[in-house]
């Protein structure tokens, strides 16, 4: 695993010349993804070349902000460039434009992280089948278009100078990272679209063992529990269309404190922490995986799970 230039598994973890594709970047979940990446010097100078954007692929509609999250990147992470790309993630022919614009611009791609997940309705009664057919191509269709195509671009080489300011890449090698929630293993939490969909994208993470063998490239989950993502009770879509995770306000502090290992919700920066580990070498023998980053909710208190 040890290169000329630099190794994928380096022993301190940095992510030096990756290529990173990361969805639901204007979520605090994406949005905390992308900081923590950066973190990991994606982009950073590796001698003496100035290397590799974190390229951002959000939801579709064009007038997301990404502004911000370049102008919060650049600040603490100036060799780390943000590109906003719009894109409909559950459009496979969408999906295999942005990898070519990806191969096209840098000629690598390194890092997969699908973060844009939708919650769905509470209830079996407000489920219509064309809501369950939007949980399911945002929650588990995303994640099969990353593992059906973002590999054969993870396994491409680049030589040193074929890039202007490219990272040269002599081994196959790639990650992708599925962000779910604790429903991809229990019943019961908020309603039928997101325990079904979320089952769904766990078991597209296992099939990709498999699917992936010999080519290099790694699958994971990364299964939240109660995440507080900025979302108060009176502002909450309750058909859960425009939502990724339920707010973890549905739970007093009491609640909270009686229930969960560690006695309050988790941080999107603390899921974000999950992704860079499952993005660096810190990772390398880890795939097929399921962390479950729901603060011991799941362990001490399984049958409250259900939110």
């Amino acid at each position: 695993m040890d290169s000329e230039h630099f190794s994928p598994y380096r022993a301190d973890g940095k992510l030096y010349g990756f290529i990173c594709v990361v969805t639901g970047t204007t979520r605090p979940v994406g949005k905390a993804i992308v900081l923590e990446l950066a973190a990991h010097d994606v982009g950073s100078s590796w001698r003496g070349l100035h290397l590799r954007p974190v390229m951002t692929a959000c939801d579709k509609s064009p007038n997301d902000n990404y502004d911000q999250l370049a102008a919060d990147v650049t600040k603490y992470n100036p060799n780390t460039k943000v590109i906003g790309y719009p894109f409909d993630v559950a459009n496979e022919e969408a999906t295999l434009v942005l990898i070519d614009d990806v191969l096209n611009a840098w000629g690598r791609l390194d890092i997969w992280v699908c973060s844009a997940g939708l919650l769905g309705p509470p209830s079996m009664e407000a489920t219509t089948p064309a809501d369950l057919q939007k949980c399911f191509e945002m929650n588990s269709m995303a994640p099969f278009f990353a593992l059906k195509y973002a590999p054969p671009a993870m396994a491409k080489t680049t030589s040193k100078g074929h890039y202007v300011n490219a990272a040269p890449k002599e081994e196959k090698y790639g990650s992708i990272i599925v962000v779910s929630s604790v429903a991809s293993t229990y019943g019961g939490c908020w309603g039928p679209c997101f325990t079904m969909s979320s089952h769904a994208a766990l078991g597209v993470v296992r099939a990709g063992v498999a699917v992936l063998k010999g080519s290099g490239v790694r699958i994971n989950c990364i299964s939240p529990g109660q995440i507080e993502v900025g979302v108060d009770l009176k502002d909450l879509d309750t058909r859960g269309m425009t939502s990724q995770l339920p707010p973890s306000s549905l739970q007093s502090a009491e609640s909270q404190r009686e229930n969960i290992g560690l006695e309050r919700a988790g941080s999107p920066k603390e899921v974000a922490k999950v992704a860079g580990f499952l993005a660096s070498g810190f990772s390398s023998y880890i795939t097929g995986a399921n962390l479950v980053v729901d603060g011991g909710l799941s362990t001490m208190s399984p049958l409250t799970v259900p939110l």
